[in-house]
């Protein structure tokens, strides 16, 4: 692996954590840390973070590895129903590899954030 962790610049940091407390659970991660303007998840250490930021946001793609396809459909169905939009419903991607199922969704500042699970 090359990323050890990484933080995501977010316009709205409670706005944000709803989100990511609701859509990375299904994955196994929890808020583990918080550093102040900012909210760590991981299972043990902060893997993922997401960062208050006042400056304009560039949409970023991020996707997170799930242990199975039922992972990826729990992760699209608590992304939904926090409110995201739906950026590719879960399924087959056979474009992206012969055993790659993913779903997409756009966060609230608007980043394609997938879940993806390479059977």
């Amino acid at each position: 692996m090359i990323i050890d962790h990484m933080n995501l610049p977010v316009s709205d940091l409670a706005v944000s954590r709803l989100f990511y407390d609701a859509v990375l659970a299904p994955l196994g991660c929890v808020v583990v840390a918080e550093d102040g303007p900012a909210v760590g998840y991981g299972t043990t250490s902060w893997s993922f973070g997401i960062e208050l930021t006042g400056d304009a946001i560039v949409k970023l793609h991020v996707a997170f590895a799930a242990a199975s396809r039922l992972q990826v459909d729990a992760f699209f169905a608590a992304a939904v129903g926090a409110g995201a939009m739906s950026n590719g419903d879960p399924g087959n991607r056979p474009q992206y590899g012969p055993d790659y199922y993913a779903a997409f969704v756009k966060d609230p500042d608007g980043h394609n954030i997938e879940a993806v699970y390479r059977g």
